[in-house]
């Protein structure tokens, strides 16, 4: 599946940034009002900790809608590395609506950032490998798109976006559908041109969905060993996906098997915000 590009956004952001500025000051920021209105205003925004920047446009955003009078001038990009109290962004207008997108600009920053420093780290941890570490459908609702282009920006890669975009063959729909052969057809039938992708949990089961012609064969908590025998058996006629109970401990010997692709929800599930702050000076 191809990654999310920022180009293809622009909608999104704006959409994101509506519902987060209307959920924080709803009526008006009664805060804010205790600043006289012609106030004008610097902020700096800094990084307590070492991370991977992401959310520059969630952020440009957030202000271009409070106030297109606010200037933001940034010292980093999507994708940079940024190291423990260094600058990200300077902010100049009106104080009102520096205080007031702060929360919304920050919010979007230090979680998007979170998503990016955690998937840099795990790619760092599979590096001279030719595996791609792929996302999951784990993630905040209303904020997927966002944090599969944070993915991105950790040099890791998107899975499917959702349910309409590739199949994936679980265990209960090949109960349901008779067999693994019999959802493959089906797939094909009713979706032609989709991805399909099929779990399964033994290598015979491997066997059954190369057979049927899938795509794409995820392998759910198999062994190291029978990886590797699955990546001798499938001899590139499928591409293999290695999911399930992966963490940083198994990460680079799952790599070393030869797999295509690993899938981990941790990258956007299990996230810690970064620790950003906000310094406002007249």
């Amino acid at each position: 599946m191809p990654n999310i590009h920022l180009n293809d956004l622009s909608a999104e952001i704006e959409a994101n940034v509506r519902r987060s500025l209307h959920e924080d000051i709803g009526s008006g920021d009664i805060t804010a009002q205790l600043i006289p209105e012609a106030r004008l205003a610097h902020a700096t925004v800094i990084t307590r900790e070492a991370a991977v920047i992401c959310g520059v446009a969630w952020v440009d955003a957030v202000f271009r809608q409070l106030d297109p009078r606010v200037s933001v001038h940034w010292q980093v990009q999507d994708g940079q590395r940024a190291s423990a109290n260094q600058a990200l962004f300077h902010l100049q207008g009106p104080a009102r609506a520096l205080l007031s997108g702060e929360r919304s600009a920050l919010n979007f920053l230090q979680t998007l950032s979170a998503v990016a420093t955690r998937c840099q780290h795990y790619a760092d941890l599979v590096q001279g490998t030719a595996v791609k570490l792929l996302d999951t459908r784990k993630t905040l609702p209303g904020l997927r798109l966002a944090q599969k282009y944070a993915v991105t920006q950790g040099g890791c890669h998107n899975h499917r976006i959702g349910l309409f975009d590739a199949f994936l063959i679980k265990e209960n729909h090949i109960a349901a559908c008779g067999g693994i052969a019999a959802a493959v057809t089906a797939a094909r039938r009713i979706a032609p041109g989709k991805p399909v992708e099929v779990e399964v949990e033994s290598l015979e089961e491997l066997e059954q969905a190369l057979a049927a012609g899938a795509d794409i064969v995820m392998l759910d908590e198999l062994s190291l060993e029978d990886m590797r025998r699955a990546v001798a058996i499938t001899a590139g006629k499928a591409k293999l996906e290695a999911s399930g109970g992966i963490d940083e401990s198994t990460l680079r010997s799952i790599a070393e098997t030869g797999v295509d692709y690993i899938s981990i929800g941790t990258l956007t599930k299990d996230v810690k915000a970064v620790d950003l702050s906000m310094r406002l000076s007249l």
